[in-house]
């Protein structure tokens, strides 16, 4: 593990009733520094959607995911966050919410590869 490298990551959940505090996991952010990656993916199901919450719409929940997946990305689409560092980017996005659409706490781990830890980790937590 002597190539291995620190990352921090943390779950993206979705909420869709803040005042009972159900939520489900939608996807990942992950942050490795050392190899300048910030990556995201994401995915919310429709019929697990309907389970928790019958009035809200994934098309509306995936367009919000998409503005953050522009942040991520640093995209000029992004926004004035999407101009930030990738420091700054993934603290913005993990930082505590009380909306819909939430993360974790961020946690951390070694890896060689961060986009192939950032797929491990949304199998292992989302799919």
């Amino acid at each position: 593990m002597q190539d291995s490298v620190k990352y921090e990551y943390a779950i993206i959940r979705v909420v869709p009733k803040v005042e009972r505090e159900e939520f489900f996991n939608v996807g990942v952010i992950l942050f490795c520094k050392s190899k300048k990656f910030l990556g995201m993916t994401y995915h919310i199901d429709p019929k697990k959607l309907s389970n928790f919450c019958c009035e809200k719409d994934d098309k509306d929940l995936n367009a919000y995911l998409k503005g953050w997946e522009l942040v991520c990305k640093g995209e000029d689409s992004g926004g004035s966050l999407g101009k930030l560092d990738q420091v700054d980017r993934f603290r913005w996005l993990t930082a505590s919410r009380s909306t819909i659409i939430q993360s974790s706490m961020t946690h951390t781990g070694l890896c060689t590869d961060p986009e192939k830890e950032l797929a491990a980790i949304f199998k292992a937590c989302v799919l």
